[in-house]
C-alpha cells in the first residue's frame, strides 16, 4: 500500500552490484524487480530511485526480457486490483467468439517516444477494434508527443468520456454495457506518482517507458494484444518479455523508421507470439476439450508459444504506402479529437492516409486476436460476408483484417461502441 510517510528502505548493496569492477554477482531480475517495487510504496529515497533508474539504463539491464517481465509483474501487483473473477465472468458472457478469438480482452498500445508525432493511431485503432473485440485500452497523457491517448479522449467534443471516473471498482460495469474501456494509468497505478518528478528531472527514457504496455491492470484476462516499440533492437526482447509474462497471442511491431506502430510508409518488423501444437503433448487431440487436466506437473503442455519474426508492408494490407509526413499533423489534442470523431463517423474519404494508417493497425489486432481466422463472416449490417482468405507474411489474413476494420467505420459500429463508452463513463462520479 502506497504511503506518503512510509519508512525508507536502502538498496545501496544492490546498487553496488551494478559496478562492473565489483566482484559481487550482478543483480538478478528478481532482485531488480523487488528494488523497483519499493518505489510504488514510497519507500525508496529520491536519490536511490534516480540511481536505480540510471544504472538500469546505463547498463542496458532495463532492456532485458526477464527484467522487463519481472518489473512489470511488480508494477501490476502494486496497481489498484480489479476483481478478476467478476471481470472474467462478464467477459465470458459478453465476448463474441469468432475464428480463433475466444472473446477475451484485447489491447493495442505503444511505448511512445518515437519522435514522429503521428496521429493517435493505437487509440483510434482500439476504438475501431471494439466493434468486434472487447477492448481494454491502457493509456496516459502525453510525455513526449503533443497528444497522448488520455489527452485525445479528454478533448472529444461536445462531451468527452469521463476517463477519470473509471476505476477498479466499476470496470466490470463498463463491460456490461459496452465493448470498450479506457484504463487511465494514474487511476490504476497511484504509486507512480512518487517517481513522476524524478523521471522528469532525469530527462532520459527509463524502464517505466517500457513497462506501460505490460502493466495493464487486467493482465490475466487479456487474450491478445499488439505492442509497438520505438526501437527495433527492443523487438525480440520485448516479445520474450511478453512470453515470460504468460502472453500467448501478441505481436510486437516497429516501423523501419523506428516507429512504434505498423508503418504506413514502408516496412514494419514484427515479432509474433503464436501458439503451435506441441508434438510432445500426450493428452486428447481435440483442442475444444478445454477442461483437460493432468496431475503430472511435468506433463508437456498442449501447445508451445513461439516467437516468429517477419516483415509487413502496406501492400500486405492491400493499401498504398503513405509518407509519415501525411499522417503526422503534430496537432494539439482538440484538433486530433476532431479528426477522430470525423473518422469514427465515416466523414473521412476512403483513401485518406490517416484512415489507411488506422485501418492497418486495427487489422493487425483483428488478425492477432483471431477473428480473421473465420471462414465465414456475419458481422451485421453492411457486411457482404465475402471473407478474404489470402494469407500474407506471418500467416496472417491482413487484408481480411482491413475489410473488417473498414466495416467497423462504414457500418457505424465503431462510433456506436465509442458513444456507449462516453455515456456510461459519464454515469459514474469521479473519485
Amino acid at each position: 500500500m502506497a504511503s506518503d510517510n512510509a519508512p525508507h528502505i536502502s538498496i545501496a548493496p544492490l546498487l553496488k552490484q551494478f559496478d562492473t569492477r565489483s566482484s559481487h554477482a550482478k543483480p538478478t531480475a528478481d532482485e531488480i524487480a523487488l528494488a523497483l517495487s519499493h518505489i510504488f510504496t514510497n519507500q525508496l529515497s529520491p536519490v536511490q530511485t534516480a540511481a536505480l533508474l540510471t544504472l538500469l539504463h546505463a547498463t542496458g539491464r532495463d532492456r532485458e526480457a526477464d527484467v522487463i517481465a519481472k518489473c512489470a509483474e511488480r508494477m501490476r501487483e502494486a496497481a489498484a486490483q480489479v476483481d478478476k473473477k467478476a471481470l472474467k465472468e462478464i467477459v465470458r458472457e459478453r465476448g463474441l467468439r469468432e475464428g480463433s478469438y475466444r472473446g477475451g480482452l484485447c489491447d493495442i498500445v505503444g511505448t511512445g517516444g518515437d519522435g514522429h508525432s503521428t496521429f493517435n493511431i493505437s487509440t483510434t485503432a482500439s476504438i475501431l477494434a471494439s466493434s468486434l473485440l472487447l477492448l481494454s485500452k491502457h493509456g496516459n497523457r502525453a510525455s513526449s508527443s503533443t497528444s497522448g491517448s488520455a489527452d485525445l479522449l479528454a478533448s472529444v467534443s461536445p462531451k468527452p468520456p469521463n476517463i477519470e471516473a473509471i476505476n477498479h471498482h466499476n470496470l466490470t460495469h463498463i463491460y456490461e454495457r459496452t465493448n470498450y474501456a479506457f484504463l487511465f494509468a494514474p487511476k490504476f497505478h497511484p504509486g507512480m506518482r512518487y517517481v513522476a518528478p524524478i523521471r522528469k528531472e532525469l530527462g532520459f527514457r527509463t524502464i517505466f517507458n517500457l513497462l506501460g504496455p505490460l502493466a495493464n491492470p487486467v493482465e490475466g484476462v487479456i487474450e491478445a494484444r499488439v505492442v509497438g516499440v520505438a526501437n527495433g533492437d527492443l523487438g525480440q526482447d520485448f516479445a520474450e518479455a511478453l512470453k515470460l509474462s504468460g502472453a500467448k497471442k501478441a505481436m510486437v511491431v516497429c516501423g523501419a523508421e523506428d516507429l512504434d506502430e505498423i508503418s504506413c510508409a514502408g516496412k514494419t518488423n514484427c515479432w509474433r507470439l503464436i501458439e503451435r501444437p506441441n508434438p510432445q503433448f500426450r493428452g486428447p487431440k481435440d483442442e475444444a476439450d478445454e477442461d483437460y487436466t493432468t496431475s503430472d506437473d511435468d506433463a508437456p503442455p498442449r501447445t508451445l508459444v513461439k516467437v516468429e519474426n517477419f516483415q509487413l508492408g502496406p501492400a500486405d494490407f492491400g493499401l498504398p504506402p503513405h509518407a509519415l509526413s501525411e499522417v503526422s499533423p503534430g496537432k494539439l489534442p482538440h484538433e486530433n479529437a476532431e479528426i477522430l470523431i470525423r473518422l469514427l463517423q465515416n466523414r473521412i474519404p476512403r483513401e485518406d492516409p490517416i484512415l489507411h494508417f488506422v485501418l492497418m493497425n486495427t487489422a493487425a489486432l483483428f488478425v492477432i486476436a483471431g477473428v480473421c481466422d473465420a471462414d465465414k463472416s456475419d458481422m451485421g449490417h453492411g457486411d457482404n460476408g465475402e471473407v478474404i482468405k489470402e494469407v500474407g507474411p506471418g500467416g496472417g489474413r491482413w487484408k481480411e483484417g482491413v475489410r473488417r476494420a473498414r466495416w467497423a467505420v462504414e457500418s457505424g459500429e465503431a462510433w456506436r461502441s465509442f458513444s456507449d463508452f462516453i455515456q456510461i463513463s459519464n454515469s459514474f462520479d469521479t473519485q
